[in-house]
């Protein structure tokens, strides 16, 4: 019989439990000790299928479930699953990435009809809705409303106009892959795995992060006749931007709670539970309680979190550029990922399209672009996050990206031996699973304050919250928190109001800019056009943003026809760009490249 010693009684509970079961486990509270004894107490020669989040947890696990004797656990990935029942037998071939932009517009041959790119705006959309369809549990393609996820007033406009060309596209691409005519994506084989209705042969299926599943897996698992576990932390959920959707929520069966922390003491379980109360704010939410049982490290293994690239980019610069001879860096998940789109464009496209250097452009979607401007416009039309961050980052520095990236790679640790780094750097995303003695968080995530006026503009002009999208921003300052051992280092506008200090969690003053000492736009000559609101009404949002800017939150967050009335108003009424650039949480370069295009320099 095994002995429980050193479980908590959370932690025994779930072991001597019986039947469906969900379990609610905090950062830090040991789920995979308790998952592999829920295992090991099950009877005798049990097949028990062990659901990874991706595959180094699943080579992690494996040994792990081997190192406690349990041989009759088979772990498995969602993918890793599909794959052995759908490629094998099909002879599909493999695609080790998804469809690019330029590669869609090839395989249907799709022409602008006269509309300025529109052939890559529709790859783009293509691209978006075959994602959103594989990831769901809908088994057709017009069983979906795309514009459910599109949210920018011109990528709306624009699919509101092609919905259908759109919509066949992605069909045309779906039957091609399902004939073996192309190479077929993860995501496909993943969502024929779902459409098989397959029935696996195992007693008990353990579903793990289950608050980032996606709806075509979590189908698979709850129609299985095997006992389900599924285990994660609703806070944790992070994934919503890649269709993945809060499993536990929707998993209807007896829970369990593991609320104590054996990776953090208490304060910072505190302040974790004191961010998570923000959620109070935007709907009803049942009490969080986290106990902090860690205990004092030493401070070995430091790290940077950011919720952006853009964000990490400047700190790491900060970093090397401040005198710190001999220091050794590295980046979680290899420092060229943050230089590279999903879709293959690079930072240096981006900056020799401003630099009008077309012949060392290599991306065929950007060159396709007659310069900035027309690049701005794409982004507007297909929401495209990453290229935005690029171009923010491009305007912000120019050339000096050059001498910045090749700094950053000197320093940087060879290899994937981290241990011997002095800094570790990384997103909130990549950092998922990670865990540090210090951590130091970059002041680009969501505040209080940030909370409370996007809540309050969007009641005030009668639009619906946007619930699920401010609970994500939430949780990813949750899981950037709780990434901490021992240390944390958070900027002050982070921390919940009159959140009591503590041994290890250290506030941070962040040092602002004098906005007044900032450049100036020439208003001398420009009246304020009719419509636009007078100074007055902006002259206490404009105090605030001197005396205390926004952070740079936002920074690749598209335009809208709102904020550019807002800016050009601010600019009217002289405004400076500073000013500007921390007031709508941006780059002073992409105030200045917003204002151009709209006409105010003309």
């Amino acid at each position: 019989m095994n002995s429980y010693k050193g479980l908590t009684e959370e932690q025994i509970a779930i072991i001597r439990s019986t039947g469906n079961i969900r379990i609610n486990a905090v950062a830090g509270s040991g789920k995979t000790t308790t998952i592999i004894e829920y295992a090991a107490s099950r009877p005798a020669g049990s097949r028990i299928l062990y659901l990874a989040f991706n595959k180094s947890v699943r080579l992690e696990a494996t040994g792990k479930f081997e190192a406690r004797g349990l041989r009759n656990v088979k772990v498995e990935t969602a993918h890793s699953l599909a794959y052995r029942h759908i490629v094998y037998p099909y002879g599909y071939n493999v695609r080790a990435d998804s469809y690019k932009t330029y590669e869609i517009v090839d395989l249907l041959e799709l022409s602008s009809n006269g509309e300025k790119h529109a052939e890559y705006i529709l790859a783009n959309h293509i691209s978006r809705f075959l994602t959103f369809f594989c990831n769901s549990e809908k088994p057709k393609v017009q069983d979906l409303n795309y514009m459910d996820i599109i949210h920018d007033d011109a990528a709306r406009g624009f699919v509101g106009k092609f919905y259908t060309i759109i919509e066949n596209g992605v069909r045309q691409i779906l039957a091609r892959m399902d004939k073996g005519a192309i190479d077929i994506t993860h995501d496909f084989y993943l969502k024929k795995f779902q459409l098989s209705d397959p029935m696996l042969p195992y007693d008990y299926i353990l579903f793990d992060e289950g608050q980032d599943a996606s709806e075509v897996m979590l189908d698979v698992f709850l129609k299985q006749k095997a006992t389900k576990v599924i285990v994660g932390d609703v806070h944790q959920q992070i994934y919503g931007w890649r269709h993945a959707i809060n499993s536990l929520e929707r998993a209807d069966f007896k829970t369990f709670h593991l609320s104590a922390s054996f990776r953090f003491p208490q304060d910072i379980a505190r302040l974790a539970s004191g961010i998570l109360d923000w959620k109070k704010k935007l709907h009803d939410l049942d009490p969080v309680t986290i106990t902090g049982m860690g205990s004092d490290n030493k401070e070995v293994s430091k790290a940077t979190i950011a919720r952006t690239n853009l964000g990490l980019l400047l700190k790491a610069i900060e970093y090397v550029t401040d005198n710190r001879k001999g220091q050794r860096i590295y980046f979680e998940g290899n420092i060229s990922s943050y230089t590279y789109a999903d879709d293959g464009a690079s930072l240096y496209d981006v900056l020799n399209l401003q630099n009008n250097q077309r012949d060392r452009i290599r991306d065929k979607l950007i060159q396709s672009m007659k310069d900035m401007d027309e690049l701005e416009e794409y982004i507007e039309k297909t929401e495209d996050v990453q290229l935005s961050m690029m171009a923010e980052i491009v305007k912000e520095y120019g050339d000096e990206i050059y001498g910045i990236i090749k700094s950053l790679k000197d320093l940087h640790i060879a290899g994937d031996d981290k241990s011997g780094a002095d800094m570790v750097f990384s997103t909130v995303h990549r950092a998922k699973g990670m865990e540090y003695d210090v951590v130091y968080l970059v002041d680009d995530f969501i505040t209080e304050e940030r909370l409370e006026k996007l809540k309050d503009l969007e009641m005030a002009k009668g639009r619906p919250l946007h619930i699920a999208k401010w609970n994500e921003e939430i949780n990813l300052l949750y899981v950037a928190v709780t990434r901490a051992k021992y240390k944390l280092y958070i900027p002050g506008t982070l921390i919940p109001k009159g959140f009591p200090a503590g041994k290890h969690v250290v506030t941070q003053t962040a040092n602002h800019a004098n906005t007044q000492a900032a450049s100036h736009v020439n208003t001398s000559k420009k009246p304020i056009p009719p419509g636009h609101t007078g100074k007055s009404a902006h002259l206490s949002r404009l105090q605030a943003a001197r005396q205390k800017p926004e952070s740079k939150k936002d920074a690749y967050q598209p335009w809208t026809a709102d904020l550019d009335k807002e800016l050009t108003t601010m600019a009217y009424t002289g405004a400076p760009i500073g000013t500007m650039a921390e007031y709508f949480g941006r780059t002073k370069g992409a105030v200045y490249s917003r204002l151009k295009k709209l006409g105010y320099f003309s």
